[in-house]
């Protein structure tokens, strides 16, 4: 499908509703090893927490060959076989969405656009998300999804840049196999690339299983927050820059600013910069 056909499903929108029940709020507590209290109806849901909700089930028969729903209904048919999480955008300005409350969210496909880099031909395409409760809307996210060229053979991954070494906070995350199937389970996300070591090696050509670009997003957030009591989110960003891999650890560090945002990231097994962001708060 020519590019110019793809760029027709730009201004394509899609509702989905949701209630922000507490269980799967206490399975990713448990998930992330975090010492917090049981959830209960009427608490903050965390920032970037709502990843948890409007989960995509297709049947199985509409489920494509890497394990994703297909291509042509919401986001664009784009003939491209590997797809990555490339980063996202969110602005907070409205009240927190709260568990145990109704939850709703208005998504747009904002652009289609074609880039060429080291492996080849990419198309990155930009979702926005408006998300909303009972008090109105919440926050909007911008999602980047990259979609890439199959994996040529004897395809060697560039080294990642080295990460910042003086980090103010840091925390260490093992990367195993059941932290990415139980993220995985948590968000509905059939994505083999994070679960079927044949396929993402034999198929897509990486070394091994990856971990999930959100979820590397999420733990940043989770240490700015975490770090900043009693100030509340008004912005976060993170762009992923390099795949991190299930059998080692990762680690995630977040530095203070001059101006009072933190700048954070995620540094691989060999201290390789993963993927980077900011936090702002009020």
């Amino acid at each position: 499908m020519s590019l110019e056909k793809l760029r027709n499903w730009v201004g394509r929108t899609q509702v989905a509703e949701d209630l922000a029940a507490p269980f799967p709020v206490r399975a990713l507590i448990a998930t992330l090893d975090e010492p917090d209290p049981e959830p209960r109806a009427g608490d903050p849901l965390p920032p970037l927490w709502h990843w948890l909700y409007f989960l995509e089930a297709a049947p199985m028969s509409k489920v494509g060959p890497d394990g994703h729903a297909e291509r042509g209904d919401f986001l664009p048919p784009v003939p491209l076989p590997r797809r990555m999480w490339a980063g996202s955008r969110f602005t907070f300005d409205g009240p927190p969405l709260r568990i145990g409350e109704p939850i709703r969210r208005v998504s747009a496909i904002k652009s289609v656009e074609p880039k060429t880099g080291s492996t080849g031909s990419m198309v990155f395409v930009t979702v926005s998300h408006t998300v909303s409760g009972p008090a109105g809307t919440a926050f909007v996210e911008e999602h980047d999804i990259v979609y890439r060229e199959a994996a040529r053979p004897g395809e060697r991954q560039r080294e990642a840049r080295p990460a910042p070494a003086d980090a103010t906070w840091s925390r260490t995350i093992e990367a195993t196999p059941v932290l990415l199937f139980r993220f995985s389970a948590l968000t509905f996300n059939g994505h083999r690339i994070h679960y079927d070591e044949p396929y993402v090696t034999g198929v897509e050509g990486y070394p091994g299983l990856i971990v999930h670009g959100p979820l590397m997003g999420l733990v940043q957030m989770e240490l700015a927050r975490r770090s900043s009591p009693g100030r509340t989110p008004a912005s976060f960003e993170f762009r992923a820059l390099a795949p991190v891999y299930a059998g080692a650890a990762f680690s995630v560090g977040a530095r203070r600013e001059a101006d009072g945002s933190l700048s954070t990231w995620i540094a691989d097994r060999n201290s390789g910069l993963a993927q980077q962001g900011k936090a702002t708060f009020r």
